[in-house]
């Protein structure tokens, strides 16, 4: 590490350049020429062999359980030796998780992915209809899940013929179905697999603009690209904002984001476990059990959405926990309110403010920005390192100069191989090695990308991506609604709340919380409008009969204000 910062140029040419720890070249990746990481494990199964090093080493804190790396690895090899075994699980299988935070979701990743089969990561927050259907989308063979999720999945697996694994569970169980404790091999090795680059690693669903979630897939190549990525851009930084004073702490994260999450999965867990680190698991989030567990286990790292930053710093009993440990606090999901920067600057002892911009599709990978730069330029969610590409371009594709707005793409190894199953999605989203985010944004003279807005009918909410279409949808199936339009509006603490606009069939007076347990029946929490809005005239549209929801936004924020 330098005494003396680098500049971002001199301290990529060092990590980055012939020689460097993260040396980058040039390769063909699906007929694609992509800049790629000369070192990279070839698979996930390779990372995880890796971490086996560090033994005794405790890795995953739950609650009271301390689990080092060699007890998760045994689980790890107990529970890939009965998916082979006794349920017949090949190279390219789908084999589907749905649980809570629990040590078992991470065991279930990696021995599935060890093997060679496709781990598909449900939203544990669906009801029994989406996960029906996230199983019947992807063909999985077996669903290991706790017993929440199995009970609203039971009925799709019986028809589906889907198995399970539950954890976690001490009643009788569905037909179908076995305890964790029962269906692993006690003792067992690994089963010897070659797992290739480019074999498919992970499904993860993604909203769709069409009423049903897109299932993203990622190769090996691909989640391990992102995962040196970051860790790549963590040594960069270091380079170019020295620490003053060396923590005295062993790295440790603090899982405060569903697993389900890319950001829960790739830049949480998994570079914890890629990089020997702790693992701190929250039950489910809860600002002061967060500040207790950063406190009690000098957690160094939070990464989460910029509605926990603020729930942590909000927290009433905030100045009676010990945060000096914290050196980054941040994450993505959403932009974060410039004010919210400067409070976590302000806030934590050494605690310094992080945003990265990722999807699903980039493997939560993107550019990121912190510490001083993020200061100098809190609006902006940073830079990327030579591995990823990025260009603003406008609708014709063509690459627009420094400050003008249009949308982001971005290119590299990380990237997602497609959406399962759905070949016209993929090619609306990749073009020629290029993935359209579907938000607006422009560059500086700097490098430094600014996201103004979404392409996409998509509403961020805590850092949980709505898409309207979807949620319309089953709004337009309650008998009392004539004409519906679902968007966003601002809130301080989650970024949007999701609204809908109603005009309601001539003569039937609209009951909104029959509406809303109407949506809770089909959709998860998180998508039920907490605001609906009635109107007595049709909605407002333009010239091709289209629904003006910025109008529509426009004239409740106003009303609002006055």
């Amino acid at each position: 590490m330098a005494d003396t910062p680098m500049t971002w140029d001199e301290a990529i040419a060092a990590v980055c350049g012939p020689g460097g720890r993260f040396e980058i070249v040039d390769a063909t990746v699906a007929g694609v020429p992509t800049r790629v990481f000369a070192a990279a494990p070839s698979s996930l199964r390779a990372v995880f062999d890796g971490s086996r090093r560090h033994g005794e080493e405790i890795f995953l804190v739950y609650e009271d359980d301390r689990l080092s790396f060699d007890d998760v690895l045994r689980r790890v090899d107990e529970l890939g030796a009965a998916l082979v075994e006794n349920y017949a699980v090949r190279q390219g299988d789908r084999v589907a998780i749905a649980m809570r935070n629990y040590p078992e979701w991470v065991i279930a990743f990696a021995a599935i992915t060890s093997i060679g089969a496709v781990a598909v990561c449900l939203n544990a927050w669906w009801t029994g209809e989406e996960l029906w259907y996230g199983l019947e989308d992807s063909g999985a063979k077996v669903l290991i899940a706790d017993a929440e999720r199995i009970d609203r999945a039971h009925g799709a697996m019986i028809t589906l013929g889907v198995r399970g694994i539950v954890v976690r569970c001490d009643r009788d169980l569905p037909v179908g179905v076995t305890r964790w404790e029962d269906a692993v091999i006690a003792g067992a090795a690994l089963p010897e697999v070659m797992v290739e680059p480019d074999d498919a690693a992970t499904i993860l669903y993604t909203s769709g603009t069409t009423g049903h979630p897109k299932g993203a897939v990622s190769t090996h190549r691909a989640v391990v690209s992102a995962l040196l990525g970051f860790a790549c851009r963590a040594t960069v930084n270091r380079l170019v904002s020295p620490p003053v004073d060396k923590s005295p702490y062993r790295t440790s994260f603090i899982l405060a984001v569903p697993l389900f999450h890319v950001t829960g999965l790739v830049p949480v867990m998994l570079s914890a476990f890629a990089g020997g680190h702790k693992l701190v698991v929250l039950y489910k989030w809860d600002p002061e059990r967060a500040l207790q567990l950063v406190e009690r286990e000098r957690v160094t790292t939070f990464v989460g959405v910029p509605t926990q930053s603020w729930d942590l710093l909000e927290c009433p009993s905030f100045a009676q926990y010990d945060t000096s440990s914290l050196l980054s606090v941040g994450g993505g999901g959403a932009p974060a309110p410039p004010e919210l920067v400067n409070r976590v600057e302000r806030s934590f002892t050494k605690g310094r403010p992080t945003i990265g911009y990722g999807m699903t599709e980039t493997n939560a990978y993107g550019p990121g920005n912190t510490g001083d730069d993020y200061l100098r330029k809190p609006r902006s969610s940073g830079r990327t390192i030579p591995i990823m590409e990025i260009a603003v371009r406008d609708e014709a594709g063509r690459d627009l100069p420094a400050g003008e707005v249009g949308e982001i793409w971005f290119k590299g190894p990380n990237l997602i191989r497609g959406y399962w199953n759905k070949p016209e999605a993929t090619a609306e989203a990749v073009e020629d090695g290029w993935l359209r985010s579907g938000d607006l944004g422009r560059l500086d003279d700097e490098g430094f990308i600014f996201v103004e807005d979404r392409v996409k009918d998509m509403v961020l909410r805590g850092g949980e991506n709505i898409y309207c279409a979807e949620v319309e949808a089953i709004i337009y199936e309650f008998p009392a609604v004539y004409e519906a339009a679902v968007f966003g509006l601002p809130h301080e603490r989650l970024g949007e709340e999701l609204a809908v606009a109603i005009v309601p069939r001539a003569g039937v007076d609209l009951d909104a919380e029959a509406l809303r347990a109407h949506v809770r029946r089909h959709l998860a929490e998180f998508k039920v409008p907490t605001r609906i809005e009635v109107w007595a005239e049709q909605l407002p549209r333009n010239a091709s009969g289209k629904i003006l929801k910025r109008a529509l936004r426009d004239e409740i924020v106003a009303r609002d204000a006055g």
